[in-house]
C-alpha cells in the first residue's frame, strides 16, 4: 500500500498551516524575537486573557511542552504576568503584561495584512468556503478521537 502525501489530507493541511505560520512569522520574529507558539500564546491571551497554561495548550491546540517553554519565555522577558489565585496555590492564570499588549497591538494588523493577502489570492467565496470546511474538519476530527 503507498500513501500520495499530495493527496494526503492531514498532510496537505499541516504543510500549509506550516507555510503560513512561517509567513506570519516572518513579521516577528526579526523585529520582536518571538518563537510561532511564543505568537501563538500571546495572541491566545489578547483574545481569551486570563486563562491557566493549561487552557492556553487547549486553545492553541499545541503540545504542553511548547506551551510550556513559549510561556517560560514570554514571563523571563515579561511580555506576559502570572497571577497566582490566594484561595488555591495551585491555580494560577496568565495575562499580557503592558510590554505584551504592545508588541501585540503591532503584530495584529500585520497579521492582518498578511491574512487580507491571502484571502484576495483565493477570492472571497473560496475563503468563506474553506472556513467552513476548517470548521468542520475540526468538529469531524474532535469525533474521530
Amino acid at each position: 500500500m503507498k500513501l500520495t502525501l499530495d493527496k494526503y489530507l492531514p498532510y496537505r493541511l499541516s504543510v500549509a498551516s506550516n507555510k503560513v505560520s512561517a509567513l506570519v512569522a516572518k513579521t516577528y520574529q526579526a523585529r520582536f524575537g518571538l518563537s510561532i507558539a511564543a505568537w501563538r500564546v500571546l495572541a491566545i491571551l489578547n483574545e481569551k486573557s486570563p486563562l491557566s497554561q493549561l487552557e492556553i495548550t487547549q486553545f492553541a491546540a499545541m503540545d504542553k511542552v511548547s506551551v510550556s517553554r513559549a510561556v517560560s519565555a514570554l514571563l523571563e522577558r515579561s511580555l506576559i504576568v502570572r497571577k497566582i489565585a490566594e484561595n488555591d496555590k495551585r491555580t494560577q492564570s496568565l495575562s499580557l503584561s503592558h510590554d505584551g499588549q504592545s508588541i501585540v497591538d503591532e503584530i495584529i494588523p500585520l497579521a492582518k495584512d498578511i491574512e487580507r493577502q491571502l484571502i484576495e489570492a483565493l477570492g472571497a467565496e473560496k475563503s468563506n468556503s474553506l472556513a467552513s470546511i476548517l470548521r468542520e474538519i475540526e468538529a469531524a476530527a474532535e469525533k474521530i478521537k
